[in-house]
């Protein structure tokens, strides 16, 4: 019998590293929305029918969710990985609608962002990088889930940006979790090695069942831009849009991998 396939070992992320970028996109989120007007706040997004206001609203609750989940007593065990994450927020859409709709009615927005900014920083510092808690999908280790607030933030403020017409900062560091776990959780729901995915400066992975890449060029491969990549994975655009926009360029009969995306919506 052949060997059983090994399964690709989960990517590490440096949790220092990650505690920094949550709070500095946070931070970059606080000054563009100071800079917003009442006329701003109440433009539309391309969130259904919330407005900025109610984004940023969404926004400060995903990320106050760190010192929520912290305040609670700790598991006695992680219970779900990183790559099970972006799967969890579909059923939960209705619930996080309706508090997001009631946090934006009940607080201005730089006020919610600035106390939010000021907890996180209070309840993570004293804290290990593998204490675990309750979250959603299952138990994760706080380092894990500063991940899932990284990319949170940054898909976020680029709807901000879309909606407001600013020009929001990227912290690089929540722009590179972002990237590397979404390309991870697209090679994890298409495995195989046929297809190679890049995304530079960030992310490379293989996937799509079919001949496996082992040297020299590969026979199919799809290249991006970060953000780019991360409107793909998250459904802000569509893999015909961008191909069309020269947003993407893919090679080979393989490489039009639009079937699979997005991968969270």
């Amino acid at each position: 019998m052949p060997p059983a396939a090994r399964k690709p070992r989960a990517r590490q992320y440096d949790p220092k590293k990650t505690r920094a970028a949550v709070a500095a996109q946070l931070g970059h989120v606080r000054d563009a929305v100071r800079a917003l007007t009442p006329e701003q706040l109440a433009l539309p997004t391309r969130l259904g029918d919330w407005t900025v206001r109610e984004l940023v609203a969404h926004l400060a609750m995903a990320v106050g969710a760190v010192a929520r989940s912290l305040a609670q007593p700790a598991p006695p065990r992680p219970e779900a990985t990183l790559l099970e994450w972006p799967s969890a927020s579909a059923p939960l859409a209705s619930s996080v609608d309706e508090r997001s709709r009631a946090l934006a009615a009940a607080h201005e927005p730089v006020d919610l962002l600035e106390r939010t900014a000021a907890e996180y920083t209070e309840v993570v510092g004293p804290e290990p990088d593998d204490r675990v808690m309750v979250v959603v999908p299952g138990a994760m280790r706080l380092s894990d889930f500063l991940v899932t607030r990284c990319l949170e933030l940054v898909v976020h403020t680029d709807d901000l940006a879309a909606a407001t017409g600013q020009e929001i900062p990227y912290d690089r560091q929540a722009l590179a979790n972002t990237t590397r776990l979404l390309a991870d959780v697209l090679a994890a729901r298409a495995p195989g090695g046929s297809v190679e995915v890049r995304v530079p400066p960030f992310a490379v992975v293989q996937c799509v069942e079919g001949p496996k890449h082992t040297r020299g060029t590969p026979p199919n491969v799809v290249e991006t831009d970060p953000l780019t990549w991360i409107r793909l994975a998250t459904g802000r655009t569509t893999w015909a849009d961008a191909v069309d926009a020269a947003r993407v360029s893919a090679g080979g009969e393989r490489a039009d991998i639009g079937g699979y995306l997005p991968v969270m919506s």
